[in-house]
């Protein structure tokens, strides 16, 4: 049978507005501890400000689940899962939508536990507000700083700490007056912009929606009031055009248009242009869309281009502002948190997607992990579940970028393990690794020296360290071993172990200096004249540890070979 009834929201002092496209939209997440309250606080948001169904309350009223004191068990509003129900956790992100006359709302409903660390980065990183948890009998706990400390890593602005549970501590007015002095002291180490401490019961309501009188000595605005009135910035702090190539579109030989979202900027017909990586200036014949032809496109716009000019463009690929392009680099520095079972490992081999491009990358170096209880820097040599760390890294290919501060689309990415293809990991890139040059430097990285060969003193800088080649004749054992002791400190080595002819030699040994790498050998003894050959093409950087040249054993050759690969360093690695 057929229903023709129309189900309705209920009525109240809030009618839900009839969608306006001009209404301002807020994104927001929720995060905390465990318990700390987020779908009972989620529903109790809804069901006070009248955005709840009254079929989606009838079923809640009539589950046979309830953890509350009340008739109405408001986490259950948001936990959609079986097992979130059933267990009273939130595991997956559960998003929301509702709208007041005010603003329009997405919520994203973040887990607390530990383990899906992963999820609330996932639901942070397009939010514009963070309302992190804190519940008033507990204060703040360490998963309550990795989300404030993960909330500031994604970029967010704007902070509401709700302070729970006041009922458990009887709406006392010192409570909340010391756990807002230790949340603001965190925002504070975090450079967190704005931050809003409000007193909060989501389970009676105080401090939702309407104001409460049993914290009469509090004068700040309710969660929803300030919901409703925070500013909200207007995109990123960039402005430059940044405009990844996803597809070339070409449905017959009079078409050739580009495909993309537009990262940053904007885009009019006759704009110069600049093409990446080819280094190729242009300017724009046209830009479609799904509703024809435009005057203007702006992010986050996503459009098709057409060219004056035929140039090689494909996926991946970025058009750019000619007075002002990315950094590009193979190497960069990032903060990443680690989302995966399995650990980071310095040199292992993931794929990185960022913007339209995928390429593989390696980690050549953990400059520190961040101890989320102290927030100060620690060494470490891998990166387990949930760490959060900044990490420098090498990609295969160069990547197109800008800090993650400017641009969160063109300054973020993502790990994936090649061979399970899950997500292990995210990024937010923080600059180059060689920020110590100066800006005209840097500016003519995508422009003047696209064009110029490489020459040697940039592969030595790109390094760390001059080329160099280490005779162990008859020692593969000791020559893997230094080989995997070099690769850890991040030099560029190669280890000839196979039989070489002496001409095949002297070729491998010509190549590796060519490229600015340390060549191993361990395989027969040499001849004189071989070695002649070797020390023409090495010159004072060949390092001859022959077994009748040298008498000591492998432990003090190993350690000797280290501190000579050290002396060849042309810069130190940096720490931060």
């Amino acid at each position: 049978m057929t229903s023709t009834m129309e189900v309705k929201p209920r009525a109240g002092f809030r009618e839900v507005p009839e969608p306006n496209p001009e209404m301002e939209l807020l994104r927001f997440t929720t995060a905390g501890s465990v318990d700390d309250g987020k779908s009972t606080l989620i529903g109790r948001l809804l069901h006070d400000s009248k955005a709840i169904y009254e079929d989606q309350l009838a079923s809640v009223k009539k589950s046979r689940i309830n953890r509350s004191t009340g008739p109405i068990d408001f986490s259950l509003l948001t936990d959609g899962l079986r097992a979130e129900r059933e267990q009273g956790i939130t595991i997956d992100v559960a998003y929301r939508y509702f709208a007041t006359p005010r603003r329009k709302f997405i919520i994203a409903d973040t887990p607390g536990h530990e383990q899906y660390t992963r999820n609330m980065a996932t639901g942070a990183s397009t939010a514009d507000l963070a309302v992190i948890l804190v519940d008033a009998s507990k204060g703040i706990l360490p998963q309550t700083r990795r989300h404030a400390f993960i909330a500031s890593l994604l970029g967010i602005r704007n902070v509401l700490a709700a302070v729970n549970k006041m009922d458990l501590v009887n709406y006392r007015e010192d409570v909340f007056l010391r756990l807002e002095q230790d949340f603001l002291k965190l925002a504070a180490q975090l450079r967190i912009a704005h931050t809003r401490c409000v007193p909060i019961s989501a389970l009676e309501g105080d401090n939702i929606v309407e104001r409460s009188q049993r914290t009469f000595w509090y004068e700040g605005p309710t969660l929803l009031e300030h919901l409703e009135t925070v500013p909200l910035a207007v995109g990123d702090s960039l402005e430059s055009l940044r405009f990844p190539v996803q597809m070339v579109i070409r449905p017959d030989g009079n078409f050739r248009g580009f495909a993309g979202r537009i990262a940053s900027g904007v885009l009019r017909p006759g704009d110069d242009v600049l093409a990446l990586p080819s280094g190729r200036r242009t300017r724009v014949r046209g830009i479609v869309s799904y509703d024809g032809e435009l005057l203007e496109a702006f992010a986050p716009m996503s459009v098709t281009v057409q060219l004056e000019d035929e140039i090689d463009l494909s996926r991946g690929d970025m058009l750019v502002s000619p007075e002002m392009g990315p950094r590009v680099s193979k190497r960069f520095r990032a903060d990443v948190v680690w989302l995966d079972d399995t650990p980071l490992e310095v040199g292992r081999t993931y794929m990185v997607k960022h913007t339209a491009r995928q390429t593989k990358i390696r980690a050549l170096q953990i400059q520190h992990r961040v101890n989320i209880n102290t927030l100060e820097q620690e060494p470490a040599t891998q990166l387990n579940m949930n760490d959060i760390a900044s990490v420098a890294f090498e990609s295969h290919v160069p990547l197109f970028f800008d800090p993650y501060s400017s641009n969160r689309t063109t300054g973020s990415f993502i790990l994936i393990d090649a061979t399970s293809n899950a997500t292990v990991g995210a990024g937010m890139m923080e600059g180059d690794l060689f920020d110590h040059l100066g800006q005209e430097e840097l500016k003519g990285v995508s422009t003047d020296t696209i064009h110029r060969p490489v020459e040697a003193h940039e592969r030595y800088e790109r390094h760390g360290h001059i080329p160099a080649t280490f005779l162990l004749p008859k020692r593969p054992a000791l020559a893997s071993k230094l080989e995997r002791a070099l690769f850890n400190q991040g030099f560029e080595v190669l280890h000839l172990e196979t039989e070489l002819s002496p001409e095949a030699l002297v070729e491998a040994v010509r190549v590796t200096q060519r490229v600015g790498a340390i060549a191993i050998y361990s395989g027969e003894a040499i001849d004189a004249a071989t070695k002649t050959g070797l020390v023409a093409e090495g010159k004072h950087q060949l390092f001859d540890f022959s077994p009748k040249r040298e008498d000591a054993n492998d432990e003090e050759v190993f350690r000797r070979a280290l501190a000579l690969a050290d002396s060849l360093r042309v810069a130190k690695p940096q720490d931060g």
